[in-house]
């Protein structure tokens, strides 16, 4: 069950002059659902990319930074779920390259200028010859609105769909920026089994995209979590046409910071939009810790706060046991921390102060706040000024049971 999670209706999803889509069915786990997305780019695009830091990151994340890092100009992705290519091995790698391969040849490109991207079930290998086969398809139904069509095709355990798109004027152009993501649960930071591409018709040069694409993660993707597993597969691409006529060439053009902040807010939205629809999450939590003395350690005693399963758990069950967020700020790994300083609030209600239970708290006051879909979790440690934001979900037996079935 979704938390508040907002989709836009299909008017007010905004195709991105420079970017087309073609989604189609090609059997790659499932009957008679999308699993096969290609994305087109128009000569002249940049294309950046931030991925999962995960040691034994699928093949598709491998291919990727390859084809990046080659210089060539990225003219197309594509995208298939039910299988994620990954603990597959060389036979894996050389399925990655032959699913470029056989984009490349359809579209008249060069084999370093796709992207591949899988998400699915891991340790099984990738059914190339059903994308080979379901690639022409594909690429007939390419369009600049199926945007809506490819946030449903790249969805695993997702209910619904995530899909941002907003209009702003910049500069005295009208840009557009339309993005969509994908991912429920294997959720943390760094990113996790996630996908996410944010398209807009700005330009940015591309030495500008490929730092701007991880200032980007790093206020967004990378400050989620739901499980506390770092996947596999996680992918987060930025793809500027520059069809717009606005062109950003380094971080002191005038209109930088505007488009930057707008490239973020919609980064934070398919971000948030992840834990709104995570595994059988029926809370959105955000976790702010407050007057810290730098950003790492603030960011130390959010996760330890979103990553307990204790806590997870209390929340879904509407339990005022607050202990347990003060026992998870005490091992995030401040070795010097003086408990003293630390006050916890759950929403308007002032739980701890100073180190111990304020002497006004409720517990009725807080089983209130605990009972709504959205809840506030702030710390503030009284040792600086640094402020970090954090958004999680609750635990249910529901993420059990999705997880427990999940290649069934």
């Amino acid at each position: 069950m979704a938390v508040n999670l907002y989709i836009p209706s299909d008017d007010a999803v905004f195709p991105v002059p420079g970017v087309e889509i073609g989604v189609t069915e090609a059997g790659i786990r499932k009957a008679d659902r999308r699993d096969l997305t290609v994305f087109r780019f128009s000569a002249g695009s940049s294309v950046a990319g931030v991925f999962t830091r995960n040691r034994f990151c699928a093949a598709p994340v491998v291919v990727c930074q390859q084809h990046l890092a080659s210089g060539k100009d990225i003219r197309a992705m594509v995208i298939n779920t039910g299988n994620a290519n990954a603990g597959t091995g060389e036979p894996g790698m050389q399925a990655a390259y032959q699913t470029c391969d056989a984009l490349a040849k359809l579209l008249g490109l060069d084999s370093k200028q796709i992207l591949p991207f899988s998400t699915g079930v891991i340790l099984e290998p990738l059914p190339v010859d059903r994308i080979e086969a379901g690639l022409p398809a594909a690429i007939k139904n390419l369009s600049p609105n199926n945007w809506v069509s490819a946030a449903h095709g790249i969805m695993t355990t997702d209910t619904l769909p995530k899909i941002h798109s907003q209009r702003v004027s910049i500069g005295g152009k009208t840009i557009t920026i339309t993005g969509i993501s994908k991912g429920a649960g294997m959720i943390r930071p760094n990113m996790a089994t996630m996908l996410s591409y944010l398209a807009t018709d700005a330009g940015i040069a591309q030495s500008l995209l490929t730092g701007l694409a991880r200032e980007l993660a790093d206020v967004s993707f990378n400050r989620i979590t739901v499980d506390g597993d770092t996947s596999t597969n996680d992918s987060f691409i930025v793809i500027a046409t520059g069809q717009s006529g606005l062109t950003i060439d380094s971080t002191s053009h005038p209109h930088y910071a505007e488009l930057k902040a707008a490239l973020a807010a919609a980064a934070t939205d398919l971000a948030q939009k992840i834990v709104r629809d995570a595994e059988g999450a029926t809370k959105f939590m955000t976790i702010k810790v407050e007057q810290a003395k730098t950003s790492e350690e603030a960011l130390l005693v959010a996760y330890a706060v979103a990553h307990s399963p204790l806590v997870k758990t209390a929340f879904f069950a509407s339990d005022p046991n607050l202990g347990r967020i003060l026992a998870a700020i005490g091992y995030a790994g401040i070795t010097d921390l003086d408990v003293a300083g630390v006050n916890l609030w759950l929403g308007d209600v002032l739980v701890a102060k100073q180190g111990g239970r304020n002497p006004d708290y409720q517990e009725s006051d807080g089983q209130r706040v605990m009972k709504e879909p959205e809840i506030l979790v702030r710390i503030a440690l009284g040792r600086g000024n640094i402020t970090e934001t954090v958004y999680t979900c609750d635990f249910s037996h529901e993420y059990v049971s999705i997880n427990a079935d999940y290649r069934s």
